[in-house]
């Protein structure tokens, strides 16, 4: 499975949160760390993904897809 990172910047927007918002709730120092998660640079942990899910308001499996040009793979 691959996490649908277009879907993810999408549900953040459309939620009103900013990139910086993200990197402090998942810990990040700097929006940096959260800005390489969304671009696709760095692999999202399936823990990350989970409280990611849950600071959108979605179930997880919302944001995964099969195959999507716009993917990110999820690191167990």
């Amino acid at each position: 499975m691959r996490v649908d990172l277009a879907k993810i910047r999408r549900l953040r927007e459309e939620a009103g949160l900013k990139q910086a918002d993200m990197a402090a709730a998942l810990g990040y120092q700097t929006p940096v760390g959260y800005l390489y998660l969304e671009k696709g640079r760095c692999k999202i942990t399936a823990e990350q993904l989970g409280l990611i899910a849950q600071i959108l308001g979605v179930p997880v499996g919302d944001l995964l897809v099969a195959n999507e040009a716009q993917t990110g793979e999820v690191a167990g």
